[in-house]
């Protein structure tokens, strides 16, 4: 049986990750895939228990705390959802992964990249995304975004504008070091252009055909 492959959508705060991804998901499936639709933090079933801990307003994170939380948690969501699919030749498609991490608390919080490089080695080992695209959109744009939404604003979405220009350059700064993993996909149009622009960059690089 053939193993399966592993897509990551990543970006900011209002990039619109979990659109583009129901929109692939949607598009492979339609193509004939068996697909997996996932998301960090979270994912699996302990792992959504965290998701909750992460993303409130009344934790007071210090940011390698953050970090090793998240690491945590991704080790559950490879061990109990992405690993199992994978091996069964199903593909997935998360909303994040440890790119997240990556920008979040090393670029925005100032980890250093070398402390997540441990850890990512340490969790993820051989396990990188056989594809990431980078969803790219000036930090005013997608807050602006996120704002809209109607919804209450997590702890990120109320962090200051600087902290959202680093995380904009800490994911430029992946996909110039990966070329050969990352797609930057401008992410400032609209829905169709930008589930458009996903198609043609999984087209490309795994020869899907939608």
């Amino acid at each position: 049986m053939a193993h399966g492959r592993l897509i990551t959508l990543e970006g900011g705060e209002g990039t619109g990750k979990s659109v583009q991804r129901d929109r692939l998901v949607d598009a492979l499936r339609k193509a004939g895939l068996d697909v997996v639709a996932t998301r960090e933090p979270g994912g699996s079933p302990s792992a959504e228990a965290v998701r909750d801990l992460l993303l409130a307003h009344g934790g007071d994170w210090r940011p390698l705390s953050e970090a090793l939380i998240h690491a945590a948690a991704r080790s559950q969501h490879l061990a109990e959802t992405v690993r199992p699919a994978l091996a069964t030749g199903r593909w997935v498609v998360s909303d994040r992964f440890s790119d997240s991490t990556r920008a979040y608390q090393g670029w925005g919080q100032g980890v250093p990249l070398e402390t997540l490089d441990q850890l990512e080695r340490m969790v993820v080992a051989d396990g990188k995304p056989d594809l990431t695209l980078m969803l790219d959109v000036a930090p005013e744009v997608g807050l602006a975004r996120a704002h809209g939404r109607g919804q209450a604003a997590d702890r990120y979405e109320t962090m200051d504008l600087a902290f959202h220009q680093r995380l904009r350059d800490g994911y430029r700064a992946i996909a110039a070091a990966e070329p050969e993993r990352c797609v930057l996909i401008d992410a400032g149009g609209d829905v169709d252009s930008v589930a458009a622009a996903v198609r043609a960059a999984v087209r490309d690089r795994l020869g899907v055909p939608i």
